[in-house]
């Protein structure tokens, strides 16, 4: 096959990976459509990504306070205590997943990142003193591995993956007592 072939079957992976990310709910005709693919193309370019895992799976971006929940960012700056393998096979089995629903915590991202913090988790719970108390957790499970751990709340999503909050009325309130009250 020619070098272009494979460029070109590149280009249009990553155009219906674009596609699927601002939509997971977008029929296959519809991506078809309007990319003028057949929709056998389109089908047959999913499975592949879904069987190469570059697609893991299809989520839905919410509105929390309608469902009753918060969402928090957790950061945690590790200490300098090597992990132990107990320690480890508690991370690598999602012990504190388990842990967390016993508490009312839904886990959204459990993220390993470079820079000021070395892991992000991203939480849905009731209020802050529910989030704290997920933070206490994660102190007594994982004691002396942990140097630091801040919790964020947040307070109004503009944008989330790549979707902006249809919520237009609730985003002017937010700004105009938050942010230009300043």
């Amino acid at each position: 096959m020619p070098k272009s072939s494979f460029e070109q079957i590149n280009r249009d992976e990553k155009k219906i990976l674009q596609e699927i990310k601002k939509n997971a709910n977008n029929s296959i005709n519809a991506i078809a459509k309007k990319f003028n693919f057949s929709r056998q193309k389109v089908w047959r370019i999913i499975k592949k990504l879904e069987k190469e895992k570059t697609i893991w799976g299809y989520t839905a971006i919410m509105n929390e306070e309608k469902y009753g929940t918060k969402k928090f960012y957790v950061l945690i700056k590790r200490s300098n205590m090597p992990l132990d393998k107990e320690i480890a096979k508690k991370i690598i089995s999602r012990h504190l997943e388990k842990t967390s629903s016993e508490i009312d915590i839904i886990i959204e991202t459990s993220i390993y990142v470079h820079g000021e913090y070395d892991w992000i988790i991203i939480i849905e719970a009731e209020d802050i003193t529910k989030a704290k108390q997920f933070t206490e957790m994660l102190n007594k499970l994982y004691q002396g591995y942990i140097d630091e751990i801040h919790v964020l709340q947040i307070l109004f999503p503009i944008k989330v993956h790549g979707i902006i909050n249809p919520d237009k009325e609730n985003l002017e309130e937010f700004v105009w007592s938050n942010i230009l009250s300043i």
